[in-house]
């Protein structure tokens, strides 16, 4: 390494170059994250409902999670969705428009025991999926 009075452009182009080995940095310039992502960057987007699913969880718990196929308006591209709530995949029917948003949890991966779901539903058809299941409003008929 060189530690010469004149190195500091030698030095700054060095630790240019070795940077692009740096996993975090590569990403982020490159913006890969941006391009794989179905949000495309963003916090929320809009879908329609193409079909409900259950997911079973994972290894040690037992149950079958409900969950809805979303197709996104902005893109095209399907991402799965989990129902949040006691008895909320009731609310929700095909065809519906949905609001969803990250689950939260490991930087955009998968949340809890739920095998492959990124997302959570919030809104069904302009009305909060929360305030449905707790009773507080009804869903309209359209």
């Amino acid at each position: 390494m060189a530690r010469g009075l004149n190195t500091a452009r030698q030095l700054k182009k060095r630790r240019q170059k070795k940077r692009w080995s740096d996993r975090k940095y590569k990403t982020r310039m490159l913006k890969l994250k941006e391009k794989s992502d179905p949000l495309e960057g963003s916090s929320q987007a809009r879908g329609i409902v193409l079909e409900k699913v259950g997911i079973e969880a994972k290894q040690p718990n037992s149950a079958i999670r409900k969950a809805v196929k979303v197709q996104l308006i902005k893109n095209g591209r399907q991402v799965t969705a989990f129902a949040v709530g006691d008895g909320a995949i009731n609310f929700i029917d095909e065809h519906d428009e949905v609001l969803v948003e990250g689950i939260g949890g490991r930087l955009g991966r998968s949340y809890g025991d739920l095998p492959g779901v990124r997302y959570k539903v919030i809104k069904v058809n302009n009305i909060s999926l929360n305030e449905l299941v707790r009773g507080r409003k009804e869903k309209p008929v359209r």
